[in-house]
């Protein structure tokens, strides 16, 4: 292998950490989003503000860029799940000391999560392998996973606030 190949190689978890990401610009915009249109919108702002620093349009920034948002969402869609876990399990206990009879909505949450992980990866990587294996594929595959794991927190959060979480 060529010295520059294996410079540039190991030069990249360096350059990765140069990239500035900050989530303050998606939280901005959803501090200003009226409802959860105007919330979706606000996926990606960080990642554009991330990669588009000073020029910085390489595919490989745009990546990095869209993946550490997509790790943000991450998080958030984490925390609402468990936090809207909690709440389904409050409501059916409290509906099942009445004696009420109600559909196991901890169960459904559960089930509908675990499929959407899949679709969302099937999804993902169908974005992916539109590039034939070109260098955009990356990005775009990181791209998909931002934009549905945004949405999927989004949906979890609306449910939490539905329920006065």
């Amino acid at each position: 292998m060529r010295l520059w190949i294996v410079l540039a190689i190991m030069a990249l978890p360096a350059a990765a950490q140069d990239l500035p990401f900050s989530p303050k610009a998606t939280e901005a915009c959803l501090e200003a989003a009226t409802d959860q249109a105007g919330r979706e919108a606000c996926i990606g702002q960080s990642a554009e503000a991330c990669y588009s620093r000073d020029g910085v349009y390489s595919n490989y920034a745009v990546g990095i860029c869209f993946g550490a948002e997509a790790d943000y969402w991450d998080v958030r869609l984490n925390t609402a799940y468990l936090a809207l876990i909690r709440a389904e399990t409050e409501m059916l206990d409290d509906l099942r000391k009445i004696g009420a009879t109600a559909p196991d909505t901890v169960t459904a949450l559960r089930d509908m999560q675990r499929a959407w992980i899949p679709y969302r990866d099937a999804a993902c990587w169908y974005e992916y392998s539109t590039w034939g294996g070109g260098s955009g594929g990356g990005p775009a595959n990181a791209e998909c996973l931002m934009h549905l794991t945004g949405r999927q927190a989004l949906e979890m959060e609306a449910r939490l606030a539905e329920r006065g979480r």
